[in-house]
């Protein structure tokens, strides 16, 4: 710890890692705590209290519709984002075996994805992982390429959750819609960050989930456009139009819908100040010798600073700016307890004495810009500190 900074300072939590979660909105709970209390019914029983649960949840599905700009049938909700893309990629694909055999992704997806490709792989599918360039960047004609009369889906995300690229989704899914092959996006890290118009990006199915815009966690969207047929993976009863079985989580798809009004009502006030805070943190932290901004420097998420240090750690400055109260990332949370390097940085083309020193700070409504000044005062040192102990 910095000699200059006294303890008391050092405990008091900069949270910087809203990429990976972001706290329930004090508005959103009470949204939901009727349905937590007194109106407890299940939405399959067919007397009174289950009929006022069903009508909930249709008003939470109709909400949720006309942000997306579809229809109240094309939404459903399911138990989180991994389980969303699941659903979309194990969904499409089982449902067109007779068609072809073939998946197309990006090389930079989230695990979420490209586990679920690997997964199809055992069962007879093919995948086309697509590169991406220094960027981290996919040219969308290279999607064209990829395809074949055997492409059953493509898959692509609308924002990398590491670097916070931003894809050029609906020109991808123009292309798909003119190949007619079906288009999925996994939108988790775009949900409360960008506004999402599920006809002008030409996708046919979209995953988001509600702990990434203060939403509950366990819960999750899933868009799939109509006449589009999914496979169901979990089988019991016909909840969620026969897609998704199990007792519906009625104050999760209130607070899910909540969430996601409040993240898209509020982008025009939010944004413009959380992207000016961004834009501090990358231009202050640049200032420490043998840095990098990882991702694209204009086409990226307003809340996303990510980098890399030359020669470091990401799991020791990780550590040390924990002790400075300090909370941060090295990349996907789903991966942070891992020490290989990022498969996101490897596939932008960064050496390993690059990749391993990542540093993602993602940044929500709640961050002050004294805190901003706070870790890029503290930053440097750490840096240094761990490169000097060749952590």
């Amino acid at each position: 710890m910095p000699e200059h900074v006294s303890q008391s300072e050092a405990q008091r939590l900069i949270y910087m890692d809203h990429a990976a979660t972001t706290a329930l909105d004090p508005r959103v709970l009470e949204s939901m705590m009727p349905h937590l209390t007194e109106q407890y019914g299940n939405a399959s029983s067919i007397y009174a209290l289950g009929r006022q649960a069903m009508q909930t949840i249709s008003h939470a599905r109709e909400d949720v519709a006309e942000l997306l700009n579809c229809q109240p049938a094309e939404i459903a909700f399911v138990g989180c984002g991994s389980e969303s893309d699941n659903l979309a990629i194990k969904g499409m694909a089982f449902a067109s075996q007779k068609k072809g055999n073939h998946l197309i992704t990006s090389s930079i997806e989230h695990h979420a994805v490209l586990h679920t490709c690997n997964y199809l792989e055992r069962f007879g599918f093919e995948t086309t992982y697509l590169p991406v360039d220094e960027n981290a960047l996919i040219d969308p004609d290279a999607v064209g390429r990829a395809i074949t009369d055997k492409t059953v889906l493509v898959s692509i995300m609308f924002a990398n959750n590491e670097v916070g690229t931003i894809e050029p989704i609906a020109e991808i899914g123009k292309i798909c819609r003119a190949r007619k092959v079906p288009f999925h996006v996994d939108a988790v890290q775009a949900g409360g960050a960008l506004p999402i118009n599920v006809a002008a990006l030409n996708v046919d199915l979209l995953s988001l989930s509600a702990h990434k815009f203060y939403g509950p966690k366990g819960m999750g969207i899933l868009y799939v456009k109509q006449g589009k047929r999914i496979l169901p993976q979990l089988q019991g009863g016909s909840q969620e139009r026969g897609r998704r079985a199990g007792t519906e989580n009625v104050a999760g798809i209130v607070g899910t819908a909540e969430a996601f009004r409040l993240a898209q009502e509020e982008l025009e006030t939010v944004t413009p100040r959380i992207r000016q805070l961004r834009d501090r943190l990358i231009e202050g932290i640049l200032t420490i010798p043998r840095s990098r901004l990882t991702g694209h420097p204009v086409q990226r998420l307003p809340n996303n600073a990510s980098f890399c240090f030359e020669g470091v750690e990401g799991e020791s400055i990780l550590i040390h700016l924990d002790m400075l109260g300090i909370a941060a990332s090295t990349g996907s949370a789903c991966t942070s307890g891992s020490i290989d390097p990022s498969h996101v940085l490897e596939a932008m083309g960064y050496p390993p004495e690059w990749s391993h020193g990542s540093l993602r700070l993602t940044l929500g409504k709640e961050n002050t810009e004294e805190e901003v000044e706070r870790v890029i005062t503290l930053l440097p040192a750490v840096v240094e500190k761990v490169r000097t102990l060749g952590l």
